[in-house]
């Protein structure tokens, strides 16, 4: 979900309003052959109980049962290009009640940057997050059919090799570090209703099969999150084929516009059901009480509700987005105003704290 004049026509159009332009794949070093090779993690931060999966449910060294209330920023390097990164921005999210943050890399940010520039980004705010008592979900954002490699927009071209290669170096650099508890594989899979060619859901699950294989081998106390089709909303082929893999979670974004109201019906079947045998958590969701995108659109029948189904069902979730030119925006300014839904959701989270 993000912010373009056209917005309405998100997901009828298969246009992306993120606002951020895409960057040309920089050109090799001239000294290739020495190039770093990325160290592990080594910030600091109070470390914070591993989180595990047993059963359906996340929980602690001790067996208790966490729920998850977070919310999404938006991309770091976006955040720092607007003068903005900071530990006062994760303490603010703190305040609001989270003990989850969801942390999108975008590729054209990735490559743009540098590995090595992006990793002092996401150490930084997994330090803070510690610090500050807030798991980390590391999202690698792109939207689209991995399986063909035709994205949403330019800012989400990736590929498979760019996919494996980014959580091999995740996985290696964050090994036991009990902060970032979730790598969130692929942000939306769709096809686009065939406009970016075919995905079956065993080639999807093989992929993410492939990925889960290649993180292991190097950390296996972190929880993979895999997401369905029809941009992370639906879940219905886990009842059939689900993936193959010890320890992981899934994921669904269950925005208002994906069924009309009363949608709770349409929620247990698409992807409710999935949290009565497997750990659930909606990585983002969100409303706009004027968005012209009907995705978003919210007529009081939603917010309620939603939060309603995932405290019956024990599905953890985090808002988008914390920012104030994506939408739906969670604040107006970098003063930190809450909009009515950041308004909405801070005071869930408050609640729960």
């Amino acid at each position: 979900m993000f912010n373009l004049a056209l917005s309405a026509l998100i997901h009828f159009l298969c246009i992306s309003p993120e606002p951020q332009p895409a960057a040309a794949l920089p050109a090799e070093p001239a000294d290739w052959w020495n190039e770093t090779v990325m160290p592990p993690y080594a910030g600091g931060g109070q470390p914070l109980p591993f989180v595990h999966v047993a059963g359906n449910k996340f929980v602690n060294e001790q067996g208790d049962t966490l729920l998850f209330r977070g919310l999404s920023i938006s991309d770091p390097d976006k955040i720092e290009k607007n003068g903005r990164w900071g530990r006062r921005h994760f303490e603010t999210i703190r305040s609001w009640g989270a003990n989850l943050v969801r942390i999108p890399v975008h590729p054209a940010a990735l490559r743009q940057r540098g590995m090595e520039n992006y990793l002092q980004l996401l150490d930084q705010a997994v330090q803070w997050c510690g610090e500050l008592g807030m798991y980390v979900i590391i999202d690698w954002h792109s939207i689209g059919n991995l399986q063909t490699e035709i994205f949403e927009h330019r800012r989400y071209d990736t590929s498979k090799k760019e996919t494996y290669n980014f959580w091999k170096t995740i996985a290696e650099h964050y090994k036991g570090v009990s902060t970032v508890a979730f790598y969130e594989l692929f942000n939306e899979p769709t096809e686009c209703r065939g406009t970016f060619g075919k995905c079956s859901w065993e080639q999807w699950k093989t992929i993410n099969e492939d990925l889960i294989d290649i993180i292991y081998a190097h950390d296996k106390r972190v929880i993979p999150l895999v997401a369905g089709f029809d941009w992370a909303y639906d879940l219905r082929p886990l009842r059939y084929h689900p993936v193959e893999r010890a320890g992981i979670a899934y994921v669904t974004h269950p925005y208002p516009g994906k069924c009309p109201p009363p949608r709770e019906a349409n929620w247990e079947e698409s992807f409710g059901f999935a949290a009565d045998r497997y750990p659930v958590i909606a990585t983002e969701m969100g409303y706009s009480l004027d968005s012209p995108d009907p995705t978003l659109r919210e007529d009081g029948s939603y917010r309620e509700a939603i939060l309603r189904y995932f405290d019956r069902k024990g599905i953890s979730w985090c808002a988008w987005v914390f920012d104030p030119d994506w939408t739906p925006q969670m604040i107006r300014n970098w003063d930190y105003e809450p909009t009515h839904q950041g308004a909405f959701f801070r005071d869930a989270m408050l609640r729960e704290k």
